[in-house]
């Protein structure tokens, strides 16, 4: 057996988290009780969340860090070769994804704040998960210019069936005027091939004067992005300023008006530009919040194991630590509950489990791991 300790020790020194107790507590919805159990504790201020195959999951916490997480609860050691990140403000490690291919090339994506020397930018690469650490760090795309302010970096990565993927880029905002310009990446939803380079088919892609990875722009920071189920177009949730955050269907080479129009104001109370909310060749989003709830991750439900919830949109709230539930008819919200009321903790991530439950990050010191579904389902 003595040959046996080191794997042993390795084990023991890999998944370092005690498993958690699993407490569960319910909450009241229009359709039945919502269970909402915590599947592990411990991490700081956690991100994103991906399901491996194996039903772990791979969680990045901002400050810099990314960890596997098991089903008991048990955390990894942080892995090894994670890149330098700019955690100042709103930055820091953000989103994670598999590659469609990750079975048979162990790949993930993920993108991150990156420091540039006095200045820093939104970076996506991806690199090959081994058992301890990242191999084969490869950055893809840098987002440019890069700029002096640590807020508003977007940060969501939505792969297609295609293969091709969206990332969703912030004005980083002290410069939101150019959300508006297509010799820029600030305030865009950009479209790659998996190799990092762009389709033809991109709406700009060999227009003079605007940069051919763009697929749609105006945006002011979006945090939440998914597919929808039928039709496969990208949805995504952008924060508005004081009111006014946002759900958009992103088309190709449309304008989403910010900041020239908004159903937000200043901080300070003052209107923004001329305080108009439409104009002419710009998008009116599908539905919009005023107070604004800090909208961050997003996920279609569209599992078995919660029939009522099937078609239904899922939004994170961190200002009010709830989590919404969106009914859709076609591109239209006809019904809004807000779930979780006196969970009272920032909803950072949302995502659908090979389980058929919600999964959640809260966003604090002491993150967690929620995992939500109906009491009579579960």
């Amino acid at each position: 057996m003595s040959h046996l300790r080191p794997l042993i020790l390795a084990a023991l020194v890999l998944f370092s988290g005690s498993a958690t107790a699993h407490k569960t507590r319910s909450f009241d919805s229009e359709l039945g009780p919502v269970l909402v159990t915590e599947v592990a504790r411990g991490l700081e201020n956690p991100w994103a969340l991906a399901f491996l195959p194996d039903g772990r999951m791979l969680v990045t916490e901002r400050p810099g860090r990314m960890r596997i997480v098991t089903a008991d609860g048990r955390l990894s050691a942080p892995l090894k070769n994670v890149p330098d990140v700019h955690a100042r403000g709103q930055g820091g490690l953000l989103d994670v994804v598999l590659s469609p291919d990750f079975q048979a090339s162990r790949r993930i994506w993920f993108c991150y704040a990156e420091p540039r020397g006095a200045v820093s930018g939104t970076t996506l690469a991806h690199a090959r998960l081994t058992d301890d650490a990242l191999a084969e760090v490869t950055p893809v795309f840098r987002q440019m210019p890069a700029k002096d302010t640590h807020h508003h970096f977007g940060c969501r990565i939505v792969f297609t069936p295609d293969a091709h993927l969206f990332l969703v880029l912030g004005d980083r905002g002290n410069y939101r005027e150019l959300a508006q310009d297509l010799q820029t990446h600030l305030g865009k939803v950009i479209r790659l091939r998996s190799d990092g380079s762009v389709p033809e088919d991109n709406p700009f892609a060999g227009r003079e004067n605007a940069l051919p990875e763009i697929w749609s722009y105006g945006h002011r920071n979006a945090q939440g992005a998914a597919l929808h189920p039928q039709t496969g177009r990208l949805w995504l949730h952008e924060h508005g300023p004081r009111g006014g955050d946002e759900i958009n269907v992103a088309y190709p080479g449309r304008n989403y008006g910010w900041p020239v129009i908004t159903y937000g104001r200043e901080y300070s109370g003052a209107t923004i530009g001329e305080g108009i909310s439409a104009a002419a060749g710009m998008e009116q989003p599908i539905h919009y919040w005023v107070p604004s709830i800090a909208p961050s991750g997003m996920a279609f439900y569209t599992a078995e194991r919660h029939r009522p919830w099937r078609g239904n949109l899922f939004v994170g709230s961190l200002k009010f630590g709830q989590l919404v539930r969106l009914v859709l008819d076609g591109e239209t919200v006809v019904h809004e509950e807000r779930l979780l009321e006196g969970l009272d903790k920032r909803i950072r991530d949302v995502r659908l489990g090979p389980d058929g439950d919600l999964y959640l990050l809260t966003d604090e010191a002491d993150g967690r791991v929620l995992r939500v579904g109906l009491a009579a389902r579960r």
